[in-house]
C-alpha cells in the first residue's frame, strides 16, 4: 500500500496511476480519496497522470492524535507533491478539499501548479461571524460536532440524504452509493472527524483566494444543502484574479457522484481550454 510517512511520522495513503499531466485529488470530509473513483478513471483513460490521496486522520493515512487543520492538510499534500516531483499539476478539491488546495495553492504552489479546480468548496469561510455575518451559525457545526462524537455511524448513515439530495422529492437513491459513503466515513478516525469540523466551518480562505494566480475554476451546485453556494462560490470567485463559476441548477453537494457525466466533461474541457 503505497504511503508517504510526513514530517511529524504520520503515513499518509495515495493513489499514483497513469503518465502525463499530473491530477492531484482532495477528498472532502470525512472520505478518503475512493470518493473519486468516477474522476480518476475518467481521467486516467483521457491519457493524466490520476493522484489522490487520503487525508490524515482518514481513509487508510495514520489515525493521528493531531494536525486536524488546514495549514496542516496542506503541508501533508506539498509533502506528498515533492516525493512524487509533481509539476505543472492540477489540483482539483471538494468540499473540505477545496479549502486545503486553495491553501496548497496560495502557500506551497509557485512553480508546481497550472491549475485549480473547487467543486462545492467550503471556501471562503462557512461560519457566520462579525466579518461574514450571512454565513452558517456556529450552533449547526456544534450540532454536527455533537453527533459525530456520540452517534457517529447512525449520523453518517443519515448524512448521505442531504449530501446527495436524496432527501428532495423524486431523487432516485442509490443505496450503493449511501453505503460506500458510509464505508469511507467510518474507515477514518473519529478524533479527525471532529476536530475536522472546526477546520472546514472556520478557517478563513480569504487571503488565499486573493493570492492564487492560476487559473481557477469554481464548480457548484444550487441545490447544494451542505455548503451553501450564496456564501461560498459566489463570494468565491469575486476574490479569484483568474477565476471562471459555473453553477449546476438542482445539483446536490455530492454532484461529482452523482453527477459524474457532467462534472467530469466540464473539468476535461477546463483542463483542455489556454486559460
Amino acid at each position: 500500500m503505497p504511503t508517504l510517512t510526513v514530517k511529524d511520522g504520520t503515513e499518509i495513503y495515495f493513489k499514483d496511476w497513469g503518465t502525463g499531466q499530473p491530477i492531484v485529488f482532495h477528498h472532502g470530509w470525512p472520505l478518503s480519496s475512493d470518493d473519486w473513483d468516477a474522476q480518476l478513471m475518467f481521467f486516467l483513460k483521457h491519457g493524466y497522470r490520476v493522484v489522490a490521496l487520503d487525508r490524515r486522520g482518514h481513509g487508510r493515512s495514520t489515525q493521528s492524535p493531531n494536525g486536524h487543520d488546514i495549514d496542516t492538510y496542506a503541508a501533508d499534500a506539498a509533502e506528498l507533491v515533492d516525493h512524487l516531483d509533481l509539476s505543472n499539476a492540477i489540483h482539483i478539491g471538494h468540499s473540505t478539499g477545496g479549502g486545503v488546495v486553495a491553501r496548497y495553492v496560495a502557500r506551497y504552489g509557485q512553480g508546481r501548479v497550472a491549475k485549480a479546480v473547487l467543486i462545492s468548496a467550503v471556501t471562503p469561510l462557512m461560519v457566520q461571524n462579525e466579518t461574514n455575518p450571512d454565513g452558517v451559525p456556529i450552533s449547526v457545526f456544534d450540532e454536527i460536532r455533537e453527533n459525530t462524537a456520540t452517534s457517529r455511524p447512525q449520523y453518517f448513515q443519515d448524512f448521505t440524504l442531504p449530501f446527495y439530495g436524496y432527501n428532495r422529492e423524486g431523487a432516485k437513491v442509490l443505496q450503493g452509493v449511501r453505503d460506500n459513503w458510509w464505508r469511507q466515513g467510518m474507515m477514518g478516525g473519529i478524533n479527525a472527524h471532529y476536530y475536522g469540523i472546526k477546520a472546514f466551518s472556520e478557517t478563513d480562505f480569504t487571503e488565499d483566494l486573493k493570492s492564487i494566480d492560476v487559473p481557477v475554476l469554481v464548480m457548484h451546485g444550487e441545490d447544494d444543502q451542505i455548503v451553501p453556494i450564496q456564501i461560498t462560490a459566489h463570494k468565491a470567485i469575486k476574490l479569484l484574479k483568474n477565476g471562471r463559476l459555473i453553477t449546476y441548477p438542482g445539483f446536490p453537494h455530492g454532484m461529482p457522484t452523482t453527477e459524474a457525466a457532467t462534472i467530469n466533461a466540464d473539468l476535461l474541457a477546463f483542463l483542455q481550454s489556454e486559460s
